[in-house]
């Protein structure tokens, strides 16, 4: 029997990269997912190769995490087709490209807290009441260590999850008396949709090698890492644990 059967997952950003490895782990380790992202069809594609391998364990919404209606929308779905979320993974985000922080316009400042903390105000409203009525729940953010060890160019998205994380920790300090675990996962950068932007030149492997460098396990991480510490943190293995800014990242922040 799988470490999640018979609860309710809810995934956003989970059309690729992170969440799509989050997803998937999930419903092999017997969880209902619920598959939420920008691109629709991409979402119901990764929906359909889930339940192609696990049965009817997935279904998929398109949704813009930035507005809550749709985040709302998103929750119902959820609670249509499998029942409420018992797990939540805030794990949709974008960022700016990389660059000195005066040439980042107030536009992309604005998408970029949107997606990435916003994101997280309309979910925690759209799902908490449900949670507390279930008497329990596990929310889990996709941090970064951009928030935790910042670096050069990055400032704006560094801030944003630098917001998730610290989020995470106040909202486990809150909730803990409903029985709602929220915890955070901090990735080192990943060869997911965003690497040229957070690399901020073109992805070839001398540039890779230089990101590589600063991770003493010599590589970057990879959406299998991140689904295995979200499936811990989703796990009744971890239900004493909570508020915690768990690095996903091969020592990069040492």
């Amino acid at each position: 029997m799988g470490q999640l059967q018979g609860k309710v997952a809810l995934v956003t950003g989970a059309a690729g990269g992170f969440g799509e490895g989050i997803a998937r782990l999930f419903a092999a380790e017997g969880a209902k997912v619920m598959i939420a992202d920008l691109d629709a069809a991409r979402a119901q594609q990764v929906a359909a190769s889930i339940t192609a391998s696990f049965g009817p364990s997935a279904a998929s919404i398109g949704c813009d995490v930035s507005k809550g209606d749709q985040v709302q929308a998103a929750v119902q779905a959820c609670v249509q087709a499998f029942g409420a979320p018992d797990i939540v993974v805030n794990n949709a985000g974008t960022t700016h490209r990389n660059q000195p922080l005066l040439e980042v316009d107030e536009a992309t400042f604005d998408r970029v807290f949107a997606v990435n903390v916003k994101s997280i105000f309309h979910m925690t409203r759209a799902v908490v009441p449900l949670m507390r009525e279930r008497k329990g729940g596990a929310i889990i953010n996709i941090g970064s260590t951009a928030g935790i060890r910042p670096r050069p160019g990055l400032t704006w998205y560094n801030a944003s999850k630098g917001a998730v994380n610290l989020v995470s920790k106040s909202m486990a300090a809150e909730l803990g008396p409903d029985n709602i675990r929220v915890n955070a996962i901090c990735p080192v950068m990943g060869a997911t949709g965003l690497i040229e932007q957070f690399l901020g030149v073109p992805d070839t492997p001398e540039n890779r090698a230089k990101i590589v460098a600063g991770i003493p396990l010599g590589r970057m991480s990879t959406p299998q890492d991140v689904a295995q510490a979200a499936l811990w943190l989703a796990s009744d293995a971890a239900q004493f644990i909570t508020g915690v800014e768990l690095p996903v990242d091969g020592g990069r922040t040492i």
